[in-house]
C-alpha cells in the first residue's frame, strides 16, 4: 500500500478542513427549506438575504438570493457537488431512508473508499451524502487510490445495525468531506492545485482529477466532463461563490501566500484570509482563523 507525498505539500491532514461552501440561490426561503428538511441541517442564522446552515458551531452552507436567479449551469465552471460526509454506515442508512420517505430519488454509487447517494437542490446544486469505509480497507497502488463506480449493496445498508431508527437531522460528526468542482482545462487545473496549492493527485479518471491531503481519497474533485473550454456563468445565474478552506496552523496561510505571489497569482490577503481564484475562476478562500 503506497499512499502519496507531495514533498512541497504545504498542508497536512490534520491541518486542513472544508467548509462553508457558499451558494447563489433563487429563492431563499425554499432553499432553506430543502437543506433543513431533507439534509437535515440547522437553521444558524438567517438575515436579509443570506442563511448559514449545517451543526451547531460547524457551518457547512451559506446562501445569497439572487431573486429570480436562473438555474445552474453545468457547461460553466462551478460545483459539481458538495459532499456531506456521515459519521458511520448506520447514519447513511438512516438518511437514505429519510429520503425514501420524502419520495426524493437518488442517484448512488460504491466508490470502494465511500457509499454516496446523490441529489440536486432546486437550483441544480449538486450535493452527495456518503460516508467512508475504514482507511485500512482503502487499495492504493502507486500513490493512486482505487477508486470505481459500483452500485451500492442496499440490503447489506438497510439491514446495517442502527438503521432502524429515525432520522433525526446530522449526527453530530458530519462535516464537509469533499467539494467536487467544474473546471475547464485539466492541466492548468492539475498546476493550480497540485503544483502550486501542494495537493496530492491521488486518481485520475478519464476528464477528472481527484486530489488530497494526507492520504485522503480526496478533499477536491476537479473535471471538465461538461465545463471544458467553458464560460463562467452570468452573474444572474445561481451558481458556486466560494468554497472556505480552514487552516489551523496560520504559518501554512503565510506559505501558501509566499508560493501564490511567486508564480504572480493575483490573490487578496487581509489578515487571516487570503482570497484566490482557481484557473477556472472558482473562488477559494483559505482561512486560518475559526469560523465559528
Amino acid at each position: 500500500m503506497t499512499q502519496p507525498a507531495n514533498a512541497r505539500s504545504l498542508l497536512t491532514s490534520s491541518s486542513l478542513t472544508l467548509g462553508p461552501v457558499e451558494l447563489s440561490v433563487s429563492d431563499l426561503n425554499r432553499t432553506v427549506s430543502f437543506y433543513s428538511t431533507l439534509l437535515g441541517m440547522t437553521v444558524l442564522d438567517q438575515t436579509g438575504q443570506t442563511a448559514t446552515l449545517g451543526l451547531p458551531n460547524h457551518p457547512l452552507l451559506v446562501l445569497t438570493e439572487h431573486l429570480g436567479a436562473q438555474p445552474t449551469r453545468p457547461t460553466s465552471p462551478g460545483l459539481y457537488h458538495l459532499a456531506v460526509l456521515l459519521p458511520t454506515r448506520a447514519d447513511l442508512a438512516r438518511w437514505v431512508q429519510h429520503a425514501s420517505h420524502l419520495g426524493v430519488r437518488l442517484g448512488q454509487s460504491d466508490h470502494l473508499v465511500s457509499e454516496a447517494f446523490y441529489l440536486n437542490d432546486p437550483d441544480g446544486h449538486g450535493i452527495e451524502v456518503y460516508r467512508d469505509r475504514p482507511r485500512d480497507e482503502w487499495r492504493w497502488q502507486s500513490g493512486q487510490v482505487q477508486m470505481a463506480g459500483d452500485p451500492i449493496d442496499m440490503d447489506s445498508l438497510l439491514s446495517e445495525p442502527g438503521a432502524e431508527l429515525p432520522f433525526a437531522g446530522l449526527p453530530e460528526g458530519t462535516t464537509l468531506g469533499h467539494v467536487h468542482l467544474r473546471v475547464t482545462n485539466l492541466p492548468l487545473t492539475e498546476a493550480f492545485y497540485s503544483g502550486l496549492l501542494g495537493f496530492d493527485v491521488v486518481s485520475r479518471w478519464p476528464g477528472a482529477l481527484f486530489i488530497s491531503v494526507g492520504g485522503y481519497h480526496h478533499h477536491f474533485g476537479l473535471n471538465t466532463w461538461q465545463s471544458q473550454g467553458g464560460q463562467r456563468a452570468p452573474e444572474q445565474a445561481s451558481q458556486l461563490q466560494r468554497v472556505n478552506v480552514q487552516l489551523l496552523d496560520p504559518a501554512d496561510l503565510d506559505a501558501l501566500e509566499t508560493r501564490l505571489r511567486a508564480a504572480n497569482i493575483a490573490l487578496i490577503r487581509e489578515s487571516d484570509v487570503l482570497d484566490v481564484r482557481d484557473p477556472a475562476g472558482n473562488a477559494l478562500r483559505f482561512r486560518s482563523e475559526c469560523l465559528a
